[in-house]
């Protein structure tokens, strides 16, 4: 400062001597001095004046910048002081907040901050008045239309030499949209982790369900063997090894079902049906086992036969009502079972209702899920995969429907499901068994050809068509299956298997329609996957049948071809 004063003296005296000339009479001698030290100061103030304008026009101009950035900033920004009154906001922050500034000036900032953080706020704002390292502190805030969004907040204490009160400022930016993306993907991770879960408790339980029916198939058929068994123990060990097959075959189906669901394999085939009648045959199938538990089973049928006309898949109906009557059976000591129906509006409303130990409550959306029967309490969890509730979910959704429960624990549960309601007048003799198709197999001798790669099988085969085949040709591989069929155009019957070698079931099929249009061939495989049957037919099958071959339903599709021989 002392230096710049002499600058500016030295440039006065420059400007002096340059400017008008000083008379110099010896009696003004002292005014003279005096007058110069005057104008030298005059000058000096003008200098000194011109200075502090151009400094006062810098700093307006820093100041202006300041403002420029503060309040154009691409993040808000918030001036609080000690105790967190909001002194000054940019522009950039009202945006964020959808209000004016002068909404926020003198107003705690914490009016702004959600309830659930104002905690973390306050903890927050702590380390800044200690002035100790922070990192940015995420927390919501209200907007003035009352929403929230979530932001992240940075500060840092300012100081200023007017004033020793500090302030602070507040780095405040939108962070919703990822925030929003990480509870997404914490939700995603957590259902990821529940379904990685459920998946291993569904493995652990298909291990202990295929090797149980197996125990059973493999441990009674080795006591078959023992030379002194008496007729009836033979008869209970079958009967055992019978029941261990199914069981065993009914959690493969379920495996396979929700494998075609899953993978979009799963198609429908849309037919007439008579849903009475459809009623009925379920009320037939399941009354000796239910009666056998002590229970009843009733069923209501509330539509005259000629309007109880439904379009649908006849098979994914039976097969949901299977599983919700099985369901039933399988958790209900006593007390009752009913099936039936009610017509709302342009839909039919069917429901399989129980006495039995019900659901409880924050299982009843659950049970849904595929997986959750290896996953429930030990009092809870019976035989099954855990997969039946879930097919019967997707079949009804298939064919356009819903399903509900009500349930209560100790008193029962009641599972509805919808299907449209298609009625039109058709003929009587949709779902009726043709005069042809009665009880008594009345068949004449047949030659046959058994194409079947696998010896099991096809001693199976043998054996089942035995009494009424004439001579039985054997082929283990496609071309083999043609040739027999070239050597011999006698045949009656082929029972093809799909899968051979050399040449698939279907290959072979359409060889042999080339030169044999009369012949009746039945398609077998163990695949059962959505579509063979519409392939067999494509290829040239007359029908299908899928393994394990159940021994009636073979017969009766005999029947339909030869019934009159």
């Amino acid at each position: 400062m002392e230096d710049n004063s002499k600058l500016l003296r030295e440039r006065a005296k420059e400007e002096l001597r340059r400017g008008k000339k000083i008379e110099t009479s010896l009696y003004e001698t002292d005014l003279k001095v005096l007058v110069e030290e005057l104008s030298i100061y005059q000058i000096e103030l003008e200098h000194q004046n011109q200075e502090l304008i151009h400094s006062q026009d810098e700093i307006q101009q820093s100041n202006d910048r300041y403002l420029d950035l503060f309040d154009n900033a691409p993040v808000g920004y918030l001036i609080v002081d000690l105790n967190g009154v909001i002194k000054d906001i940019n522009q950039t922050a009202c945006v964020l907040l959808e209000s004016e500034k002068n909404d926020y000036i003198d107003k705690k900032i914490t009016k702004i901050i959600h309830r659930d953080f104002q905690d973390v706020y306050y903890m927050y704002f702590r380390t800044l008045i200690n002035q100790k390292p922070n990192q940015p502190c995420d927390i919501k805030i209200q907007k003035s239309n009352n929403l929230f969004f979530y932001a992240r907040i940075q500060g840092a204490r300012q100081c200023h030499i007017t004033s020793n009160d500090p302030e602070f400022r507040l780095a405040i930016i939108d962070v919703t949209i990822q925030k929003e993306m990480e509870i997404k993907l914490l939700a995603a991770k957590e259902q990821a982790e529940e379904s990685d879960r459920l998946k291993s408790a569904f493995l652990a339980n298909m291990s202990h369900e295929i090797r149980t029916p197996m125990n059973g198939i493999l441990g009674f058929a080795d006591l078959l063997k023992e030379p002194d068994l008496t007729g009836d123990e033979q008869q209970e060990y079958i009967r055992i090894i019978e029941k261990s097959g199914i069981r065993m075959l009914n959690i493969i189906n379920e495996i396979i079902d929700i494998s075609k669901i899953e993978a979009g394999l799963m198609n429908l085939d849309i037919n007439e049906s008579n849903i009475n009648k459809q009623i009925e045959d379920i009320y037939s199938f399941f009354k000796p086992e239910v009666e056998a538990k002590g229970l009843k089973l009733s069923y209501r049928n509330i539509l005259p036969v000629h309007e109880a006309i439904l379009k649908t898949d006849r098979e994914k109906v039976f097969a949901i009502f299977t599983n919700l009557v099985k369901n039933a059976i399988k958790y209900t000591y006593e007390g009752s079972i009913e099936i039936g129906y009610v017509k709302r509006g342009s839909f039919l409303e069917f429901y399989a209702k129980d006495t039995g130990i019900g659901i409880p409550k924050d299982r009843q959306q659950a049970i849904f899920e595929r997986f959750i029967q290896a996953d429930v309490s030990d009092k809870m969890a019976q035989q099954g995969a855990g997969l039946g509730l879930s097919i019967t979910k997707a079949y009804v959704e298939m064919l356009g429907g819903k399903i509900w429960l009500a349930s209560e624990e100790g008193r029962g549960s009641e599972f509805y499901f919808t299907l449209p309601y298609n009625f039109e007048p058709v003929k009587e003799s949709i779902d009726q068994v043709p005069p042809a198709q009665g009880t008594t197999f009345n068949v004449g001798k047949l030659k046959i050809l058994v194409a079947e790669d696998d010896e099991v099988s096809g001693m199976l085969i043998d054996i089942t068509v035995k009494s009424f085949g004439n001579e039985i040709l054997k082929a283990g591989t496609g071309v083999e299956a043609v040739q027999v069929c070239r050597d011999n155009p006698d045949i009656d019957l082929i029972l093809m298997d799909i899968r051979l070698s050399e040449m698939s079931g279907y290959e072979a099929t359409q060889q042999i329609r080339e030169f044999n249009r009369e012949v009746v061939i039945i398609a077998q495989t163990a695949y059962g996957l959505s579509g063979d049957r519409e392939k067999s037919i494509l290829a040239g099958c007359n029908d299908y049948i899928k393994k394990p071959i159940n021994k009636k339903e073979l017969l009766s599709i005999i029947q339909r071809y030869f019934g009159s021989k």
